[in-house]
C-alpha cells in the first residue's frame, strides 16, 4: 500500500471511529481490509481505496471500521475491577441507592459481551439484596457483528476457561456440544446497541457506573479528552469511572480524578467520595505552557 492511500484509510479511521493507525500497522492494515474488499465485490484493496475516492457507502465505512477494530476480551479481565466492583463499588451504590433501588451501568466497549455478563453475574450473585431492584446494563460497541455475537451469548470452551470460575460456569450457562450458551437470567438486564464513542452521548442517559476499558488507548490525547469530558456529562456526580489498566485520566481531563488505593477506577472532580485537598493533575497542554 502507498504512502497516500495508507493516509486516506488513517484518515478516515480517526475521522470516523478515533482510531489511531500508525505507519508500522501497515501490514496489518492490509490483512484486514482484503477480506472487506472481497467482501463488496473489489477485484482488489486499491480497487476498493478508489471507490473511497468518491462518495462512500457508509456500510462500506462501518465495515472498514469494523475490520480494524481489536475485539480482545474474556471474563473476569484483569480480575481486580472485577473485585472491586464487587466489594467495594456495588456495595456502596447499594447503600446509596437503597430508596431508589435502581441502578444503571454502561459498558462503552462490551466487544462480545464477557464484560456485561460478568457485571449481570456478580449481581445475581447478591441474591435477595437486589433482587427488587431495577439493573440496566447498556452494552455497546462499534461493531455490530460483534454485538451479534455478544447477544447470542455462545461461547467456546477456550472463551468460557479465560477467567471465568468453574461455578460460575456450572450456575450461568448451559452446555450446547462443544459450546456453551449463557442464561437468560444473565441476558435479562442487558441491553445491546451500537453506539460510535465520537458520536453525541446526550441520549445515553445518566449512568452510575461506567466502564470504558482498553478502548481510549486506541485514541490520540485530543480524543481522549472529548470522550471523558462527555462521559462525565453522562455519568452520576456520585458515580464512577472504570478504565483499563494501561489508561489514565491524568493530563487528559480535569473531569475525573482517581480513586485513592482504587486503581482503575474514577470518579468526578468534585465529587463526594473524594476529599476536598485532592486536587486533578494539570492537563498536558497546560504543563507545555508554564
Amino acid at each position: 500500500m502507498n504512502i497516500a492511500d495508507f493516509d486516506l484509510y488513517k484518515d478516515l479511521l480517526k475521522d470516523k471511529s478515533g482510531l489511531v493507525v500508525t505507519p508500522d500497522k501497515s501490514c496489518l492494515l492490509d490483512s484486514r481490509l482484503g477480506p472487506v474488499a472481497k467482501k463488496w465485490g473489489y477485484a482488489s484493496i486499491d480497487a476498493m481505496t478508489l471507490a473511497l475516492k468518491g462518495v462512500p457507502d457508509s456500510n462500506l465505512v462501518k465495515d472498514i471500521i469494523e475490520a480494524m477494530t481489536t475485539n480482545e476480551t474474556s471474563f473476569f479481565r484483569d480480575t481486580r475491577p472485577f473485585d472491586m466492583f464487587r466489594d467495594h463499588i456495588l456495595p456502596s451504590l447499594m447503600e446509596s441507592r437503597a430508596t431508589k433501588r435502581s441502578l444503571r451501568i454502561w459498558c462503552a466497549a462490551a466487544s462480545s459481551g464477557q464484560e456485561p455478563y460478568s457485571l449481570s453475574m456478580l449481581m445475581l450473585e447478591k441474591g435477595a439484596a437486589l433482587a427488587n431492584w431495577n439493573i440496566e446494563i447498556i452494552a455497546t460497541d462499534i461493531s455490530n457483528d460483534i454485538l451479534a455475537q455478544a447477544q447470542n451469548g455462545i461461547y467456546s470452551q477456550f472463551e468460557v476457561q479465560r477467567g471465568l470460575p468453574i461455578t460460575l460456569l456450572m450456575k450461568y450457562f448451559t452446555q450446547q456440544g462443544d459450546k456453551w450458551q449463557i442464561k437468560d437470567v444473565v441476558k435479562k438486564p442487558i441491553k445491546y446497541k451500537y453506539f460510535n464513542l465520537l458520536d453525541s452521548m446526550a441520549s445515553m442517559g445518566q449512568f452510575d457506573i461506567i466502564f470504558c476499558r482498553n478502548v481510549l488507548i486506541y485514541f490520540d490525547e485530543k480524543t481522549k479528552g472529548d470522550v471523558l469530558n462527555r462521559m462525565a456529562k453522562q455519568l452520576t456526580k456520585d458515580g464512577f469511572l472504570f478504565l483499563g489498566g494501561a489508561e489514565t485520566v491524568l493530563g487528559i481531563t480535569n473531569a475525573f480524578v482517581p480513586m485513592p488505593e482504587k486503581r482503575g477506577v474514577y470518579v468526578q472532580a468534585d465529587s463526594l467520595h473524594i476529599a476536598s485537598k485532592t486536587k486533578p493533575a494539570p492537563l498536558a497542554s497546560s504543563a507545555a505552557k508554564a
